[in-house]
């Protein structure tokens, strides 16, 4: 049965989902529905479900099922999960492939989340499903040798949550997760956009901001040009233009960077003295979609006045992990479980 078994990996995020199957990135979309509500039928998963996001008529809604790093919504997951798998060509044999999966989990949820990870998987046509904890996969998919008796401290700042760990050999030795991540500096943006503007913009809109001009310190090297922000007026209703600078988004996102950096210390507190020692030799890696945030690395090392290491192509580094993992997987199994 070898033959027919397909070993897929699977970054399941908040904000995008990545698959991986024979080393390379096959799918790399939003983790978005778009569902009939007459029908309960999926219309679109996706790129094309967000298109669709905050533009949708009564009869479509929108759903985004992982909230926090964990699923929210079961049903929607089962679909979106399902509708990825069928956009890898795996067909090609006579019969449906045994697909065997490794998926990557926050390192702070619970038994029953976890319990939900597998079942959704396994609605969605998997044999095996093995599960691997966040930080763990980055550290692998930057290329750290986490079998070594070395401390290593990853930073992973996906959508829903931030993964603080310090990992040594081949095991997350503490770790910090809080729900503080890539949805939370949106919403920081859309309220300010508010208070400050009188300018009412939707989630699409304010992730766009964060890209175009979203920063972590207002003394940034190249800062970006000022960004032209559409959006509803909230005294007239009628829709205007607001121009916004990177020096306002970092003024905007203060707090909940500070959340971050008060996790980082809280981390680095707890870590024993002889991996503190490593870290100090090492420095910090900032994987994940956060670590894309202008200044951020910057910031961490005024704070901790250790070196930190941005990953190159942060935003797949799990998923990479991942897939080294799956592939690697007599050399990874109690990573696995």
């Amino acid at each position: 049965m070898g033959l027919f078994t397909k070993e897929i990996a699977i970054d399941l995020g908040t904000a995008n989902t990545i698959i991986i199957y024979n080393d390379k990135v096959v799918v790399d979309e939003p983790s978005i529905v778009a569902i009939e509500r007459s029908s309960g039928k999926i219309i679109a998963v996706g790129k094309r479900a967000q298109l669709m996001h905050g533009k949708t008529h009564e009869n479509i809604k929108t759903i985004r099922p992982l909230r926090g790093g964990v699923i929210a919504d079961f049903q929607a997951a089962e679909h979106m999960i399902r509708a990825m798998i069928k956009m890898i060509d795996l067909r090609r044999s006579w019969f449906p492939p045994a697909l065997k999966m490794v998926i990557c989990i926050p390192s702070g949820i619970t038994e029953v989340e976890e319990r939900a990870v597998k079942d959704s998987a396994e609605q969605a046509g998997a044999k095996e499903v093995r599960l691997i904890h966040e930080p763990m996969a980055a550290a692998i998919g930057i290329g750290i040798d986490v079998l070594e008796p070395i401390g290593n401290m990853v930073i992973d700042i996906g959508g829903g949550t931030s993964e603080i760990a310090v990992i040594a050999l081949g095991g997350i030795v503490n770790n910090k997760s809080i729900r503080i991540a890539g949805d939370e500096f949106n919403a920081d943006i859309e309220e300010y956009m508010r208070k400050q503007h009188n300018i009412n913009v939707g989630e699409r809109t304010a992730e766009r901001i964060k890209i175009e001009v979203g920063a972590a310190i207002a003394d940034i090297e190249n800062p970006p040009p000022d960004y032209a922000v559409h959006g509803r007026d909230l005294l007239t209703g009628i829709p205007k233009e607001v121009i916004v600078n990177y020096t306002e988004i970092a003024h905007c996102l203060d707090k909940s960077v500070a959340k971050i950096e008060a996790a980082v210390l809280n981390a680095l507190e707890m870590t024993p003295p002889e991996l503190a020692s490593d870290i100090f030799e090492t420095g910090i890696y900032l994987t994940g979609g956060g670590a894309l945030l202008r200044g951020l690395d910057k910031r961490i090392h005024l704070k901790t006045k250790l070196k930190v290491h941005v990953a190159e192509d942060p935003l797949r580094a799990v998923a990479r992990g991942t897939g080294i993992a799956l592939k690697n997987f007599d050399k990874f199994t109690f990573l696995i479980k």
